[in-house]
Protein backbone atom coordinates (compact mmCIF):
# COMPACT_ATOMS: atom_id res chain seq x y z
CA UNK A 1 0.00 0.00 0.00
CA UNK A 2 1.33 3.30 -0.89
CA UNK A 3 2.14 5.58 1.73
CA UNK A 4 1.65 8.90 0.07
CA UNK A 5 -1.44 9.58 1.60
CA UNK A 6 0.38 11.89 4.10
CA UNK A 7 0.71 14.26 1.77
CA UNK A 8 -1.22 17.94 1.66
CA UNK A 9 -4.44 18.26 -0.28
CA UNK A 10 -5.32 21.33 -1.36
CA UNK A 11 -8.24 20.00 -4.55
CA UNK A 12 -11.37 21.40 -4.44
CA UNK A 13 -13.59 18.72 -4.54
CA UNK A 14 -16.50 20.09 -6.30
CA UNK A 15 -14.25 22.06 -8.73
CA UNK A 16 -12.43 19.12 -9.86
CA UNK A 17 -15.36 17.01 -10.78
CA UNK A 18 -16.31 19.37 -13.27
CA UNK A 19 -12.68 19.70 -14.57
CA UNK A 20 -11.29 16.27 -14.23
CA UNK A 21 -11.96 14.76 -17.79
CA UNK A 22 -10.36 17.50 -19.31
CA UNK A 23 -7.25 17.45 -17.40
CA UNK A 24 -3.83 17.90 -19.06
CA UNK A 25 -1.00 15.60 -18.18
CA UNK A 26 0.71 18.23 -16.07
CA UNK A 27 -2.50 19.54 -14.84
CA UNK A 28 -3.09 18.75 -11.11
CA UNK A 29 -4.80 15.77 -9.82
CA UNK A 30 -7.88 15.01 -8.92
CA UNK A 31 -8.16 14.15 -5.46
CA UNK A 32 -11.04 11.09 -4.77
CA UNK A 33 -10.85 11.22 -1.11
CA UNK A 34 -13.10 14.24 -0.21
CA UNK A 35 -16.12 13.47 -3.13
CA UNK A 36 -19.52 12.18 -2.21
CA UNK A 37 -20.90 9.46 -3.84
CA UNK A 38 -23.42 11.66 -6.12
CA UNK A 39 -19.96 13.64 -6.62
CA UNK A 40 -18.38 10.29 -7.79
CA UNK A 41 -20.93 9.28 -9.57
CA UNK A 42 -21.24 12.19 -11.98
CA UNK A 43 -17.34 12.25 -11.87
CA UNK A 44 -16.64 8.44 -13.62
CA UNK A 45 -19.81 9.46 -15.54
CA UNK A 46 -18.08 12.38 -16.90
CA UNK A 47 -15.06 9.92 -17.54
CA UNK A 48 -17.63 7.42 -20.07
CA UNK A 49 -17.78 4.64 -17.24
CA UNK A 50 -20.59 3.26 -15.36
CA UNK A 51 -21.14 5.20 -12.24
CA UNK A 52 -21.44 1.84 -9.84
CA UNK A 53 -17.79 2.68 -10.28
CA UNK A 54 -18.38 5.36 -7.80
CA UNK A 55 -19.25 3.02 -4.71
CA UNK A 56 -16.37 0.55 -5.69
CA UNK A 57 -14.20 3.01 -5.46
CA UNK A 58 -15.52 4.90 -2.19
CA UNK A 59 -15.29 1.31 -0.62
CA UNK A 60 -11.39 0.67 -1.30
CA UNK A 61 -11.11 3.96 -0.16
CA UNK A 62 -12.40 4.49 3.20
CA UNK A 63 -13.63 0.66 4.20
CA UNK A 64 -10.13 -0.96 3.12
CA UNK A 65 -7.95 2.76 3.27
CA UNK A 66 -6.21 1.86 -0.18
CA UNK A 67 -4.70 4.97 -1.48
CA UNK A 68 -3.12 2.47 -4.50
CA UNK A 69 -5.34 2.11 -7.56
CA UNK A 70 -3.77 -0.64 -8.62
CA UNK A 71 -4.94 -2.46 -5.46
CA UNK A 72 -8.09 -1.76 -6.35
CA UNK A 73 -8.87 -5.38 -8.30
CA UNK A 74 -12.36 -5.32 -8.78
CA UNK A 75 -12.06 -2.59 -11.21
CA UNK A 76 -10.44 -3.81 -14.69
CA UNK A 77 -6.90 -2.88 -15.34
CA UNK A 78 -7.92 -0.16 -17.64
CA UNK A 79 -9.90 1.78 -15.64
CA UNK A 80 -7.35 2.02 -12.90
CA UNK A 81 -4.21 3.22 -15.56
CA UNK A 82 -6.84 5.79 -16.22
CA UNK A 83 -7.25 6.68 -12.73
CA UNK A 84 -3.75 6.64 -11.26
CA UNK A 85 -3.18 9.34 -14.46
CA UNK A 86 -5.42 11.76 -13.17
CA UNK A 87 -6.42 11.08 -9.87
CA UNK A 88 -5.07 10.68 -6.27
CA UNK A 89 -6.58 9.87 -2.89
CA UNK A 90 -4.63 12.06 -0.06
CA UNK A 91 -5.67 12.90 3.40
CA UNK A 92 -3.47 16.23 4.70
CA UNK A 93 -0.26 15.66 5.94
CA UNK A 94 0.32 14.81 9.24
CA UNK A 95 3.27 16.62 10.84
CA UNK A 96 2.72 15.41 14.63
CA UNK A 97 0.76 13.33 16.50
CA UNK A 98 0.60 12.48 20.19
CA UNK A 99 -0.69 9.50 22.20
CA UNK A 100 -2.09 10.27 26.06
CA UNK A 101 -2.06 7.76 28.71
CA UNK A 102 -5.48 8.05 28.65
CA UNK A 103 -5.86 6.99 25.64
CA UNK A 104 -6.92 9.86 23.83
CA UNK A 105 -4.56 11.02 20.17
CA UNK A 106 -4.05 13.85 18.39
CA UNK A 107 -2.82 15.10 14.81
CA UNK A 108 -1.77 18.56 13.53
CA UNK A 109 -2.00 18.26 9.86
CA UNK A 110 -0.85 20.81 7.75
CA UNK A 111 -3.42 21.97 5.45
CA UNK A 112 -3.04 24.14 2.24
CA UNK A 113 0.40 25.02 -0.07
CA UNK A 114 3.96 26.10 1.03
CA UNK A 115 4.28 25.39 4.91
CA UNK A 116 0.96 26.30 5.01
CA UNK A 117 -1.50 26.21 8.29
CA UNK A 118 -1.91 23.69 10.60
CA UNK A 119 -5.25 22.18 12.18
CA UNK A 120 -5.96 19.60 14.72
CA UNK A 121 -7.90 16.69 15.59
CA UNK A 122 -8.73 14.52 18.87
CA UNK A 123 -10.09 10.70 18.80
CA UNK A 124 -11.01 10.17 23.07
CA UNK A 125 -12.18 6.55 23.54
CA UNK A 126 -14.04 5.76 26.31
CA UNK A 127 -16.58 2.63 27.48
CA UNK A 128 -19.98 2.72 27.85
CA UNK A 129 -23.14 0.49 27.96
CA UNK A 130 -22.75 0.18 24.10
CA UNK A 131 -19.27 -1.06 24.39
CA UNK A 132 -15.59 0.52 23.39
CA UNK A 133 -16.64 3.86 21.68
CA UNK A 134 -13.69 5.98 19.87
CA UNK A 135 -15.38 9.63 19.31
CA UNK A 136 -13.66 11.63 17.00
CA UNK A 137 -13.70 15.38 16.89
CA UNK A 138 -12.77 16.83 13.71
CA UNK A 139 -12.13 20.61 12.69
CA UNK A 140 -13.89 22.01 9.75
CA UNK A 141 -11.48 25.73 9.38
CA UNK A 142 -8.55 26.79 9.47
CA UNK A 143 -8.83 28.82 12.64
CA UNK A 144 -12.43 30.32 14.15
CA UNK A 145 -14.18 33.62 12.84
CA UNK A 146 -16.55 33.59 15.65
CA UNK A 147 -13.84 34.41 18.56
CA UNK A 148 -15.48 33.20 22.14
CA UNK A 149 -13.98 34.37 24.59
CA UNK A 150 -13.05 31.47 26.66
CA UNK A 151 -11.63 29.29 23.26
CA UNK A 152 -7.81 29.13 22.29
CA UNK A 153 -8.63 28.37 18.61
CA UNK A 154 -10.60 31.71 18.37
CA UNK A 155 -7.59 33.58 19.72
CA UNK A 156 -5.37 32.55 16.36
CA UNK A 157 -7.89 34.02 14.06
CA UNK A 158 -9.08 32.80 10.81
CA UNK A 159 -7.81 31.90 7.25
CA UNK A 160 -10.26 30.12 5.64
CA UNK A 161 -12.36 26.87 5.35
CA UNK A 162 -11.31 23.52 5.13
CA UNK A 163 -12.11 21.64 1.74
CA UNK A 164 -14.31 18.25 1.40
CA UNK A 165 -10.73 16.03 1.21
CA UNK A 166 -9.01 17.92 4.27
CA UNK A 167 -12.53 17.49 6.24
CA UNK A 168 -13.00 14.01 5.72
CA UNK A 169 -9.38 13.36 5.58
CA UNK A 170 -9.45 13.12 9.18
CA UNK A 171 -11.49 10.88 9.64
CA UNK A 172 -9.81 8.84 6.99
CA UNK A 173 -6.41 9.07 9.03
CA UNK A 174 -8.22 8.29 12.59
CA UNK A 175 -8.72 5.35 11.29
CA UNK A 176 -5.80 4.23 9.16
CA UNK A 177 -3.86 4.57 12.74
CA UNK A 178 -5.28 1.84 13.79
CA UNK A 179 -5.43 -0.56 10.64
CA UNK A 180 -1.69 0.75 8.96
CA UNK A 181 -0.22 -2.97 9.98
CA UNK A 182 -3.23 -5.08 9.00
CA UNK A 183 -3.52 -6.61 5.51
CA UNK A 184 -6.05 -4.81 3.61
CA UNK A 185 -8.90 -7.64 3.75
CA UNK A 186 -8.92 -7.84 7.75
CA UNK A 187 -9.07 -3.85 8.03
CA UNK A 188 -12.27 -2.57 9.61
CA UNK A 189 -13.48 0.96 10.62
CA UNK A 190 -12.43 1.53 14.22
CA UNK A 191 -13.71 5.39 14.70
CA UNK A 192 -17.38 4.86 16.09
CA UNK A 193 -18.54 8.50 17.09
CA UNK A 194 -17.55 11.80 15.24
CA UNK A 195 -18.54 15.62 16.73
CA UNK A 196 -17.86 18.64 14.53
CA UNK A 197 -16.71 20.09 17.53
CA UNK A 198 -12.77 20.94 16.60
CA UNK A 199 -11.54 24.19 15.30
CA UNK A 200 -13.96 26.34 13.11
CA UNK A 201 -17.70 26.93 13.13
CA UNK A 202 -19.24 23.87 11.05
CA UNK A 203 -22.23 25.68 9.74
CA UNK A 204 -19.89 28.78 8.02
CA UNK A 205 -18.18 25.86 6.11
CA UNK A 206 -21.42 24.73 5.23
CA UNK A 207 -21.55 23.27 1.57
CA UNK A 208 -18.21 21.12 2.00
CA UNK A 209 -19.49 20.03 5.96
CA UNK A 210 -22.70 18.31 4.58
CA UNK A 211 -21.11 16.89 2.16
CA UNK A 212 -18.39 15.30 4.43
CA UNK A 213 -21.34 14.06 6.78
CA UNK A 214 -22.62 12.60 4.14
CA UNK A 215 -19.68 10.14 3.32
CA UNK A 216 -19.97 9.44 6.99
CA UNK A 217 -23.23 8.32 6.80
CA UNK A 218 -22.66 6.50 3.25
CA UNK A 219 -23.10 2.86 3.22
CA UNK A 220 -20.05 2.80 0.52
CA UNK A 221 -18.00 4.89 2.71
CA UNK A 222 -18.15 4.45 6.75
CA UNK A 223 -22.31 4.00 7.06
CA UNK A 224 -22.13 5.05 10.41
CA UNK A 225 -25.34 5.88 12.32
CA UNK A 226 -26.92 9.63 11.84
CA UNK A 227 -27.13 8.88 15.80
CA UNK A 228 -23.19 8.96 16.43
CA UNK A 229 -22.77 12.16 13.98
CA UNK A 230 -22.79 15.27 15.55
CA UNK A 231 -22.82 18.87 14.63
CA UNK A 232 -21.87 21.15 17.33
CA UNK A 233 -22.82 25.29 16.35
CA UNK A 234 -22.84 28.29 18.62
CA UNK A 235 -26.03 29.29 17.13
CA UNK A 236 -25.78 30.18 13.21
CA UNK A 237 -29.56 30.13 13.10
CA UNK A 238 -30.22 30.00 9.51
CA UNK A 239 -28.09 27.52 8.80
CA UNK A 240 -29.89 24.99 11.67
CA UNK A 241 -32.37 25.14 9.76
CA UNK A 242 -31.21 24.28 6.26
CA UNK A 243 -29.54 22.25 8.12
CA UNK A 244 -32.79 20.37 9.18
CA UNK A 245 -33.90 20.06 5.31
CA UNK A 246 -30.22 18.56 4.30
CA UNK A 247 -29.52 15.72 6.59
CA UNK A 248 -30.59 14.09 9.76
CA UNK A 249 -27.78 14.16 12.00
CA UNK A 250 -27.33 15.28 15.80
CA UNK A 251 -27.13 18.79 17.00
CA UNK A 252 -25.23 20.17 19.38
CA UNK A 253 -25.23 23.84 20.78
CA UNK A 254 -22.30 25.56 22.10
CA UNK A 255 -24.39 27.37 24.74
CA UNK A 256 -21.92 28.32 27.27
CA UNK A 257 -24.46 31.80 28.86
CA UNK A 258 -28.12 31.75 29.67
CA UNK A 259 -29.02 34.90 29.10
CA UNK A 260 -28.46 37.86 26.36
CA UNK A 261 -25.85 40.04 28.39
CA UNK A 262 -23.01 37.27 29.08
CA UNK A 263 -23.78 35.03 26.18
CA UNK A 264 -22.86 38.35 24.29
CA UNK A 265 -19.81 38.02 25.89
CA UNK A 266 -18.83 35.13 25.75
CA UNK A 267 -20.12 33.69 22.43
CA UNK A 268 -20.14 37.42 20.06
CA UNK A 269 -22.51 35.50 17.19
CA UNK A 270 -25.28 35.81 19.89
CA UNK A 271 -25.73 39.69 18.93
CA UNK A 272 -26.56 38.86 15.78
CA UNK A 273 -28.30 35.67 16.84
CA UNK A 274 -30.21 36.10 20.16
CA UNK A 275 -30.90 32.88 22.49
CA UNK A 276 -34.86 33.48 21.49
CA UNK A 277 -33.99 32.94 18.19
CA UNK A 278 -31.24 30.22 19.01
CA UNK A 279 -33.62 28.28 21.10
CA UNK A 280 -36.79 28.18 18.37
CA UNK A 281 -34.23 27.09 15.55
CA UNK A 282 -33.45 24.33 17.94
CA UNK A 283 -37.39 23.48 18.14
CA UNK A 284 -37.60 23.24 14.39
CA UNK A 285 -34.72 21.23 13.92
CA UNK A 286 -36.40 18.97 16.34
CA UNK A 287 -39.41 19.28 14.97
CA UNK A 288 -38.23 17.82 11.29
CA UNK A 289 -38.20 14.61 13.81
CA UNK A 290 -38.77 11.35 11.73
CA UNK A 291 -38.45 7.47 12.74
CA UNK A 292 -35.14 6.81 13.64
CA UNK A 293 -34.09 10.13 13.64
CA UNK A 294 -31.02 11.52 15.18
CA UNK A 295 -32.99 14.55 16.23
CA UNK A 296 -34.64 13.34 19.47
CA UNK A 297 -32.97 16.17 21.42
CA UNK A 298 -30.30 19.06 21.16
CA UNK A 299 -27.25 18.32 23.00
CA UNK A 300 -25.89 21.38 24.77
CA UNK A 301 -22.60 22.17 25.44
CA UNK A 302 -21.61 24.46 28.93
CA UNK A 303 -18.14 25.24 29.51
CA UNK A 304 -18.24 25.98 33.26
CA UNK A 305 -15.96 29.60 34.36
CA UNK A 306 -15.36 30.63 37.51
CA UNK A 307 -17.57 33.28 39.00
CA UNK A 308 -18.61 33.98 35.27
CA UNK A 309 -21.50 31.47 34.66
CA UNK A 310 -21.70 28.99 37.27
CA UNK A 311 -24.10 30.73 40.04
CA UNK A 312 -27.13 29.40 41.08
CA UNK A 313 -29.11 31.75 39.31
CA UNK A 314 -27.35 30.76 36.27
CA UNK A 315 -28.66 27.06 36.59
CA UNK A 316 -32.54 28.56 37.17
CA UNK A 317 -31.93 30.65 33.96
CA UNK A 318 -31.02 27.57 31.92
CA UNK A 319 -34.15 25.26 34.11
CA UNK A 320 -36.20 28.29 32.34
CA UNK A 321 -34.74 28.61 28.40
CA UNK A 322 -34.85 25.25 28.02
CA UNK A 323 -37.93 23.98 29.32
CA UNK A 324 -39.47 23.69 26.35
CA UNK A 325 -36.82 21.97 24.38
CA UNK A 326 -35.67 18.10 24.64
CA UNK A 327 -32.43 18.20 25.49
CA UNK A 328 -29.12 16.89 27.26
CA UNK A 329 -26.99 19.38 28.96
CA UNK A 330 -23.71 18.45 29.25
CA UNK A 331 -20.92 20.34 31.82
CA UNK A 332 -17.45 21.05 30.74
CA UNK A 333 -14.76 21.76 32.82
CA UNK A 334 -13.17 25.06 31.92
CA UNK A 335 -9.26 23.90 30.17
CA UNK A 336 -7.19 26.80 30.64
CA UNK A 337 -4.79 28.20 27.85
CA UNK A 338 -1.74 30.34 28.72
CA UNK A 339 -3.25 34.01 29.50
CA UNK A 340 -6.95 32.98 29.09
CA UNK A 341 -8.99 35.58 30.94
CA UNK A 342 -11.35 32.84 32.90
CA UNK A 343 -10.41 30.03 35.30
CA UNK A 344 -11.99 26.65 36.10
CA UNK A 345 -15.03 26.46 38.20
CA UNK A 346 -14.50 24.49 41.42
CA UNK A 347 -15.94 20.74 41.49
CA UNK A 348 -18.25 21.35 44.28
CA UNK A 349 -19.70 24.44 42.14
CA UNK A 350 -19.93 22.14 39.10
CA UNK A 351 -21.61 19.52 41.18
CA UNK A 352 -23.58 21.65 42.60
CA UNK A 353 -24.98 23.11 38.84
CA UNK A 354 -25.37 19.26 37.60
CA UNK A 355 -27.58 18.54 40.91
CA UNK A 356 -30.15 21.65 40.36
CA UNK A 357 -30.70 20.70 36.57
CA UNK A 358 -31.18 16.94 37.50
CA UNK A 359 -33.22 17.62 39.89
CA UNK A 360 -35.57 19.86 37.54
CA UNK A 361 -35.62 16.64 35.26
CA UNK A 362 -32.66 17.42 32.91
CA UNK A 363 -30.54 14.43 32.03
CA UNK A 364 -27.88 16.39 33.10
CA UNK A 365 -23.65 15.06 32.92
CA UNK A 366 -19.71 16.26 33.69
CA UNK A 367 -17.38 15.54 30.61
CA UNK A 368 -13.99 14.06 31.97
CA UNK A 369 -11.49 16.07 31.15
CA UNK A 370 -9.82 13.81 28.34
CA UNK A 371 -5.94 14.87 26.45
CA UNK A 372 -5.17 17.49 28.58
CA UNK A 373 -1.79 15.97 28.77
CA UNK A 374 -1.35 16.45 24.63
CA UNK A 375 -3.53 19.89 24.51
CA UNK A 376 -6.01 17.90 23.54
CA UNK A 377 -9.21 18.82 25.75
CA UNK A 378 -12.19 20.85 25.02
CA UNK A 379 -11.18 24.14 23.93
CA UNK A 380 -7.13 23.82 23.98
CA UNK A 381 -7.39 23.04 19.67
CA UNK A 382 -4.90 25.80 18.25
CA UNK A 383 -2.90 24.70 15.52
CA UNK A 384 -1.05 27.49 13.33
CA UNK A 385 -3.10 29.66 11.41
CA UNK A 386 -2.08 31.74 8.95
CA UNK A 387 -4.41 34.77 10.06
CA UNK A 388 -5.95 36.67 7.83
CA UNK A 389 -7.96 38.28 10.29
CA UNK A 390 -5.19 39.93 12.50
CA UNK A 391 -7.00 38.61 15.57
CA UNK A 392 -4.06 37.03 17.03
CA UNK A 393 -1.89 39.61 16.53
CA UNK A 394 -4.34 42.07 18.87
CA UNK A 395 -4.48 39.00 21.20
CA UNK A 396 -0.88 39.29 21.39
CA UNK A 397 -1.02 42.79 21.68
CA UNK A 398 -3.56 42.85 24.51
CA UNK A 399 -2.04 40.14 26.33
CA UNK A 400 1.77 42.54 26.26
CA UNK A 401 -0.11 45.22 27.43
CA UNK A 402 -2.13 43.61 30.25
CA UNK A 403 1.42 41.75 31.51
CA UNK A 404 3.06 45.02 31.20
CA UNK A 405 0.24 46.47 33.68
CA UNK A 406 1.01 43.89 35.58
CA UNK A 407 4.59 44.24 35.83
CA UNK A 408 4.40 48.01 36.77
CA UNK A 409 2.03 46.93 39.62
CA UNK A 410 4.12 44.82 40.97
Amino acid sequence: MSTEVLAASATDVQQASASAPAQSATAEKVNLLGMSRPQMEKFFEDLGEKKFRAGQVMKWIHQFFVTDFAEMTNISGKLREKLEKICEIKAPEVVHKNYSKDGTRKWVFRVGDGEGSLVETVLIPAEDKTGSRKTLCISSQVGCALDCSFCSTGKQGFQRDLTQAEIIGQLWMANYSYMEDVPVIERERSVTNVVMMGMGEPLLNYDAVLNAMRIMLDDFAYGMSKRRVTLSTSGVVPKIDQLAQDIDVALAISLHATNNELRDELVPINKKYPLEQLIAACQRYIGKDGNESARKHVTIEYVMLDGVNDHPEHAQQMIKLLKNLPSKINLIPFNPFPHAPYGRSSRNRIISFQKTLSDAGFVCTIRQTRGDDIDAACGQLVGQVADRTRRAEQWKKKVAAQNEIIRSQG
